[in-house]
């Protein structure tokens, strides 16, 4: 399979940088694969695993918050929002977020706190069914 360049980004540092073969992206309209020569493309991600396949069988999977996708004839370049590789995930601390987040939810003092609380919440519960935990 051709190869082409990949970026993944996060507010905190740069998570994966180089060739791949196949990038699957949760978009916010569905889910999609990037392949080389994919057409060019921008779109926002919600919540969801980006399963990055290396040369070979090798492979990387990371739980992402959200952010953007920018398929160019350079390649892709992925700038989340938060970006955690699947192994570094612990079932006991995403159970705790979760309850941490429904407090949040049942604690908010208005709309837009309520909003916040409840996407975050969303997000939580989202990751557990995709980690099948």
């Amino acid at each position: 399979m051709a190869a082409f360049y990949f970026e993944l980004v996060s507010p905190e540092k740069l998570l994966f940088t180089g060739n791949v073969e196949a990038v699957g992206v949760p978009g916010s309209d569905g889910d999609f694969t990037v392949m080389k020569d994919h057409a060019p493309v921008m779109t926002t991600m919600r919540p969801g695993i980006i399963d990055v396949n290396e040369s070979g069988a090798k492979s990387v999977r990371l739980f992402v918050r959200g952010g953007f996708a920018d398929v160019s004839t350079k390649g892709l370049t992925i700038l989340a929002e938060q970006a955690i590789p699947l192994d570094q995930l612990k079932a006991d601390d995403i159970a705790r977020e979760i309850k941490n987040a429904e407090e949040d939810l049942a604690d908010a003092a208005n709309e837009d706190a309520r909003t916040k609380a409840q996407e975050r919440l969303d997000q939580m519960r989202e990751l557990k069914a995709a980690l099948g935990i």
